[in-house]
């Protein structure tokens, strides 16, 4: 049997799924998931244009790629984020949300957010080693740290890479508080880790839930966990006494929005703690890519849930203000404010957290003397 980059596969289209079925050099079938993104256009600010190669916008192959960043912390001031550093052990992500307001970040590396953006992934080997020695620096001061914040850190290539969990291991070290965001079952592999940290209330995790339609989420996240095992891998952390609960990122006006009581119920059954939001933002060339998916997808609600965001963002699809990203203004906006604020209390998710953790970090001398 030829290797898989070296086979020519039949690809047989199956209308409206998001898999599609290959025959290989012996004529045995197999399934594989598409890409979420359709296209893979130009980058911003790429001074030259490219032409696509014969089946590029069907499903490349991922391709890691040694991301040699100096630094592993980044720092924001955003006042609506929840965190102000984070830590992205991968750039780019194979889980291919459509939806991603990270995709336009592979644009400053003169690649596509479309399928580039989901196949062409930026590993960082050292990341561990960074991160110890930024903790070892005398200048930190500790505080939460999200793991990510525009990448997964439990997409598909960590099972093999083991990136995210050395990191998780130098942060137990430190006794650094940590928060996971994640749409991956494998987060359940760490929970070894992540019980020692919640015994001094230094690990929270939030599982990203947006729908509870198998067949929207895999056409929406083709590469994510299904929904069923995001309810395992929630009952499992719960059961090891660990912070959790879920992010509906993003609820999308006219496609999930009124599955907000729905979802916040049943991740309630499965033992999470609390729930927050995100409507959906589409900036830059992601509303070109997410209208792109729409009119294959979802032709028939297209309009609605277009017009619905124009209303939410003052009739553009997307608004950069602190406050109103990730929340829009107006009537639709109030009434999924009140529909999210009402199932939680109902729930049971509305209740106060405690917060993480900070006075015990334990500075731990790093591999370089600073």
């Amino acid at each position: 049997m030829l290797a898989e980059s070296d086979s020519r596969h039949l690809l047989q289209a199956i209308p409206n799924r998001s898999v599609w079925l290959t025959v290989d050099a012996n004529g045995l079938e197999s399934a594989i998931v598409k890409r979420g993104s359709q296209s893979n256009p130009d980058a911003r600010f790429l001074s030259v244009q490219r032409e696509s190669e014969p089946g590029e916008s069907i499903s490349p192959l991922t391709e890691i790629i040694k991301d040699s960043s100096k630094s592993i912390l980044s720092r924001n001031d955003s006042p609506d984020v929840g965190f102000s550093v984070s830590l992205n052990p991968y750039r780019g992500c194979e889980h291919g949300c459509i939806y991603c307001y990270a995709r336009p970040t592979h644009e400053y590396l003169d690649l596509s957010a479309g399928q580039d953006f989901e196949s062409k992934i930026f590993a960082k080997y050292d990341a561990a080693s960074l991160l110890r020695n930024e903790l070892s620096h005398k200048r930190f001061k500790p505080e939460p740290i999200a793991l990510s914040g525009v990448t997964d850190p439990y997409q598909p290539v960590e099972r093999k890479l083991m990136i995210t969990r050395d990191c998780i291991d130098v942060l137990r070290d430190f006794r650094n508080p940590t928060i996971i965001i994640t749409k991956n079952h494998l987060v359940t592999r760490d929970i070894d880790y992540f019980r020692e940290m919640a015994e001094s209330n230094l690990i929270r995790v939030i599982l990203s839930i947006t729908t509870l339609d198998e067949n929207i989420r895999a056409r929406m996240e083709p590469r994510t966990s299904t929904i069923v095992k995001r309810l395992h891998a929630l009952e499992m952390l719960r059961a090891n006494g660990i912070q959790t609960g879920i992010l509906m990122a993003p609820v999308i006006p006219g496609l999930t929005d009124h599955e907000i009581p729905s979802i916040l119920r049943t991740a309630s059954d499965a033992g999470a703690e609390f729930a927050h939001y995100v409507l959906l933002r589409l900036p830059h060339g992601v509303k070109d890519l997410f209208q792109e998916w729409l009119s294959l997808h979802f032709p028939d609600r297209k309009a609605k849930i277009l017009g619905h965001l124009r209303e939410a963002y003052g009739e553009k699809l997307y608004d950069s203000q602190y406050g109103v990203r990730g929340k829009g203004e107006g009537s639709f906006a109030d009434h999924v404010r009140k529909l999210f604020r009402i199932s939680k209390r109902k729930y049971g998710l509305d209740r106060p957290l405690s917060p993480l953790r900070s006075d015990l970090f334990t500075p731990v001398q790093g591999e370089l003397f600073r």
